[in-house]
């Protein structure tokens, strides 16, 4: 194995900039791909595979260093490890006092974990990873698998591609933005778990099923997940609260809009809302009409245009690059506090995950969860099974049993699985 020696370095991308001086040990700002497998994972040819292919993603041997203006990722000849899990999942990664690399791998029984720290990479980033480690490791366990699976990925970036700032490379600076008022939405409440950690309960449910339900009422499956949520949540609102939205961000992978194979940061988020008030019951098909209109709306070319300004706006700003750090620091924070008074919940779906034909017999799913200080749904698929993954720091599951309640009430045959609760009594 050979790491690079050079003292190349990168500033952080525009998306990436606000999480280090927001993340804390109840919003760690990191996600986690999993793909289980159909046998115990080997922890040496796990390691094996992880030496070989980490070259093949030289950024992500970085650690995050703090410069008189910027952070920036910094290579470092750090040897990545492959461990047992050993720590609840989306625990902190970024320690402002180590010079650590900002991903991990882990593995339980069955499962290969790849946990990463938001401000190296975005999910599409992430799952190639996992993809590229996969292929190489089933490749070690199964000398009789043909060919290099590798190969057989459709992702052939080049190590310049995959490290490229795409964010930089599409910037328009002729492209006007109007500021935005926010919103403020209802936001959740309850008690918390205690020690900062996050309760985990994931759905698994046949694809077809799902899109079945969500073709029958004209909605994409993205639509009908967010419409789900929307009224999950309506649900445990109190009457009181309802004057203020439900809002929904969801997060937009910019690759579809913009040439780039990136395996940084290259997303925008967009916003979902619905006002209940005035509304005891709403209808599924109510709450679908409106989260239509929204996507209609925010995935125009001049919306995705106007959030591509919006996040590099700091770094083409000159008043903004020559001050330093420091107050860069609380002016995010402040800003990133500011926002989020405008989010109830996200939802996020990486959409359908494929591998290879010959490594196929050897994995069940793939499912994707993310640290969060308010309620946050992942969704992934793979083959014919679909994966949605609750996680949240309350104790209170209502609103997530009521999404699949929903579920079952359509026709979908939904499996449930939870972490183990710890032991605290709600009020």
């Amino acid at each position: 194995m050979s790491f690079l020696k050079s003292a190349d370095w990168n500033r952080l991308d525009n998306a990436a900039k606000i999480f280090p001086p927001t993340s804390n040990e109840r919003d760690t700002k990191v996600f986690r791909f999993s793909c289980q497998l159909k046998e115990p994972v080997q922890e040496q040819l796990l390691q094996q595979a992880l030496d070989d292919v980490i070259g093949k993603f030289p950024v992500f041997c970085s650690v995050l260093k703090r410069g008189v203006f910027w952070y920036y990722l910094e290579h470092r000849e750090i040897r990545p490890l492959a461990l047992p899990e050993h720590k609840p999942p989306c625990s902190e990664l970024y320690d402002r006092n180590r010079k650590n690399l900002l991903f991990e791998v882990t593995y339980y029984r069955r499962r290969i974990n790849l946990e990463i720290y938001h401000a190296l990479s975005d999910g599409t980033g992430a799952l190639e990873f996992l993809r590229t480690l996969t292929c190489r490791y089933l490749a070690l366990a199964h000398p009789e698998i043909p060919g290099d699976p590798v190969l057989e990925l459709d992702y052939d970036a080049s190590v310049f591609e995959k490290g490229e700032d795409s964010f930089l490379k599409y910037y328009n600076p002729k492209k006007k933005v109007k500021r935005e008022k926010t919103i403020p939405a209802y936001q959740l409440k309850g008690v918390l778990l205690p020690q900062n950690r996050q309760h985990v309960i994931e759905g698994t449910m046949p694809v077809k099923e799902v899109l079945r339900a969500a073709k029958s009422h004209g909605a994409t499956l993205t639509e009908y997940f967010c419409a789900l949520m929307l009224l999950g949540i309506a649900e445990q609102m109190p009457v009181t609260a309802r004057r203020r939205p439900v809002s929904l961000d969801v997060p937009i992978n910019l690759r579809n809009y913009y040439e780039s194979a990136t395996a940084r940061n290259f997303f925008g988020v967009m916003q979902v809302r619905y006002l209940f008030e005035r509304q005891e019951n709403p209808s599924l098909e109510q709450v679908l009409a409106s989260v239509k209109q929204s996507f209609e709306k925010e995935l125009s070319r001049e919306r995705i245009e106007e959030r591509m300004v919006q996040l590099s706006a700091i770094e083409h700003n000159f008043v903004a690059r020559a001050v330093p750090l420091c107050v860069k620091d609380l002016v995010l924070g402040f800003a990133s506090k500011y926002a989020r008074v405008a989010t109830t919940a996200s939802l996020s779906n990486v959409g359908k995950i494929t591998m290879p034909e010959s490594v196929r017999p050897y994995i069940d799913r793939f499912d994707l969860m993310t640290g969060t200080d308010k309620l946050q749904a992942c969704v992934c698929s793979y083959q014919d099974q679909l994966t949605v993954t609750f996680m949240s720091g309350f104790v209170s599951t209502q609103v997530q049993k009521h999404f699949f309640r929903m579920l079952a009430s359509e026709g979908i045959s939904v499996c449930i699985e939870t972490s183990p609760m710890p032991e605290v009594e709600e009020e």
